[in-house]
């Protein structure tokens, strides 16, 4: 029986210095513990959706807060999936104090501007940029094109692709996109052959 107890405390004593030494040949327990954490981190976000997603950058609050106004958080909560341009506090600060507190007060016209932002589809940025418009929830196209290699939707540039969501993904963009009744870029075609819409 002492031998037994001995033999078991040495092979504990033994299992306590390997373990260190084993964690060291993987490449440290540290950095495996951290790239799980951020392989969580990673896998949590992309369990987000549009909404959430939105609110979690800290850039899109005058966003937030328009979808919001309008009442659309439910919609964009939803299955989808859905692709919103997503413009800047910067974008929106462009329009001025005024517009932004006029449009939150008309919640027919921000509808209208709001849901010119989205598709009901996900376009990742590769079949975005391959197409020259994208019939948006609002009914109207908004075109797609290049100027300089720099890719645009109407008059904002695209300036960052692929914030995946659980229901979508999100674009951003550096300008509030105005469909034509609100914006004097004219009538557009609703239905171009290049146009990604829910039909493709």
């Amino acid at each position: 029986m002492k031998k037994t107890g001995t033999f078991l405390a040495t092979a504990l004593v033994l299992a306590l210095m390997i373990t260190p030494a084993f964690a060291g040949s993987c490449g440290g327990g540290g950095k495996a513990h951290t790239h799980a954490e951020q392989a969580k981190a990673k896998y949590d976000k992309n369990k987000m959706d549009i909404v959430e997603t939105a609110i979690s950058a800290e850039s899109f609050s005058t966003l937030v807060a328009a979808v919001k106004a309008a009442g659309l958080v439910e919609t964009l909560k939803g299955e989808g999936p859905f692709t919103v341009f997503a413009p800047t506090d910067e974008a929106f600060a462009a329009l001025g104090e005024e517009t932004i507190a006029s449009l939150l007060e008309d919640k027919e016209k921000l509808t209208a501007i709001l849901t010119y932002h989205v598709a009901p589809m996900k376009l990742p940025a590769k079949q975005v940029l391959q197409a020259k418009g994208i019939e948006t929830v609002n009914g109207q196209t908004a075109s797609i094109s290049k100027v300089d290699g720099k890719p645009m939707i109407d008059k904002a540039n695209i300036i960052k692709t692929d914030i995946m969501a659980s229901n979508g993904v999100i674009h951003v963009i550096d300008r509030v996109i105005l469909p034509s009744d609100d914006s004097e870029m004219g009538t557009r075609d609703k239905h171009s052959k290049d146009s990604y819409s829910k039909k493709n």
